[in-house]
């Protein structure tokens, strides 16, 4: 399960099928180096994204 306290890099590493819906929330820059820090909640207030909808997806997608 995803939580919002997991880096980005985290859920993409464990969870590489998620790739798409973080492109598709309009958080297209994966590789850039804050994402591997930077956890799911920070990232999503920064570009000002829904974090429970993004989070859904997420975890809908990861355990498909």
């Amino acid at each position: 399960m995803i939580t919002k306290d997991m880096s980005i890099g985290e859920i993409v590493e464990k969870y590489p099928d998620t790739v798409p819906v973080f492109k598709d929330f309009g958080m297209g820059c994966l590789g850039c180096a804050i994402a591997h820090f930077e956890t799911l909640e920070e990232g999503v207030n920064a570009h000002g994204i829904d974090l429970i909808a993004i989070l859904g997806e997420l975890n809908r997608v990861a355990t498909a």
